[in-house]
């Protein structure tokens, strides 16, 4: 039950964390535009987000004509539901998991992120969804070697795959140094 709680406060906390990210981005983004920002709401505009979230339950629901109604909407929350297994991944002060392969899974993650887009896209029926999702297919999997291949050089380093014991690596000296060419 213990370890429920705390993947559960986990997750709702990396919710909140994303919309004050959203805030953060919307208040460096005024000031850059010379403008006020988002600081009506409250004080400092800290209640911003949630007002944002309040808004986007509320919105109106619109299906396209021809799709199929029911992929169309449950593909999103597939890929939420697969972005948010990354976050249980990661080694915070107690894990919620604790794999040795947990760097392959991660891989394996980043790579099914790309079922949820193209389903979209074709759940859709329309020509021009399918070609944005074939677009954003394709510049996933071209970062997705990329990054894969740099991930797994800094776990050559550590001789494990497992993310704890690559921050147990890091601890005393970062990678940051090694980096460097």
């Amino acid at each position: 039950m213990i370890y429920f709680l705390t993947c559960l406060i986990l997750l709702i906390l990396v919710f909140i964390s994303v919309g004050f990210f959203t805030l953060l981005e919307r208040k460096f983004l005024s000031y850059i535009q010379l403008r006020s920002g988002p600081n009506k709401v409250s004080f400092i505009g800290m209640l911003q987000p949630f007002s944002d979230g309040l808004s986007l339950f509320t919105k109106e629901n619109i299906i396209p004509m021809y799709s199929n109604a029911l992929v169309y909407f449950i593909c999103p929350i597939i890929g939420l539901i697969q972005s948010l297994f990354l976050w249980i991944l990661f080694p915070f002060y107690f894990n919620c998991v604790e794999f040795n392969f947990g760097l392959l899974f991660f891989l394996c993650c980043l790579s099914f992120g790309v079922y949820s887009l193209i389903i979209c896209g074709w759940s859709s029926n329309s020509s021009y969804s399918i070609l944005g999702s074939i677009r954003s297919i394709s510049q996933s999997i071209s970062y997705e070697v990329s990054l894969s291949l740099i991930i797994l050089c800094y776990f050559s380093l550590v001789d494990s795959y497992n993310l704890v014991g690559f921050y147990m690596v890091q601890l005393n000296n970062w990678f940051l140094f090694i980096s460097f060419p």
